[in-house]
């Protein structure tokens, strides 16, 4: 592997994007990284540095409360803490790791925090936008302080032609999957639901 040491986590979200378009691991970040994640999150929320979701890229938005209830504040990477720092820190290494193993050309990124209140959803969609194709792969890392019962709701739904993957938003869970292919939605929350979203893009073409 031309003197890269391999990683098993990340041998393991290669081969399972290769064989099924996305991976669900439970491990990895550390609990003391998620709970340092969501208290950045919910301290931005409490200083009401969130704003309503909407539709559309940064540069074309539009409001509709009908497809996506979410609150989010995007991730300045030029005014990061320690905890968020060391998020952006294992993102390198997960994206230097694909680019040398996948020739992916990962250039670029953007994350975000989300927040779900109770009631809240988001409709099925992809994750591409018109005028900008450049995400590849999109990430989630759940926020949640409990292990999420199936009650709460909240489910992130993968489409696949023949198949509807539930997964939960477990404490600690990552999900990656591949931006332009997989439609997907989030179903109604009964529980607030934290997460870190964001993606991983190439040049626009």
């Amino acid at each position: 592997m031309n003197g890269l040491i391999e990683n098993p986590k990340y041998e393991k979200i290669i081969e399972d994007l290769l064989n099924q378009q996305y991976s669900v691991v439970d491990d990895f970040f550390t609990d003391e990284e998620v709970s340092g994640l969501r208290n950045s999150l919910l301290n931005k929320y409490e200083e009401e540095d969130f704003k309503k979701s909407a539709i559309g890229d940064q540069f074309n938005e539009q409001v509709i409360k009908s497809i996506r209830g979410d609150f989010i504040s995007w991730i300045d990477e030029s005014q990061l803490n320690e905890t968020e720092n060391g998020f952006f820190l294992k993102m390198d290494d997960f994206t230097n790791y694909l680019n040398r193993t996948c020739f992916l050309g990962i250039q670029d990124r953007e994350f975000h925090y989300a927040l779900y209140p109770i009631g809240t959803f988001y409709k099925r969609h992809l994750d591409i936008f018109q005028n900008d194709d450049s995400r590849k792969l999109s990430v989630v890392c759940y926020l949640n302080d409990e292990n999420w019962l199936p009650e709460y709701g909240g489910e992130l739904v993968i489409y696949k032609e023949q198949d509807e993957i539930k997964i939960y938003p477990m404490k600690g869970r990552v999900v990656v999957f591949e931006s332009q292919i997989l439609e997907h939605e989030v179903l109604p929350v009964k529980r607030e639901r934290l997460s870190i979203t964001g993606w991983l893009k190439t040049r626009k073409l």
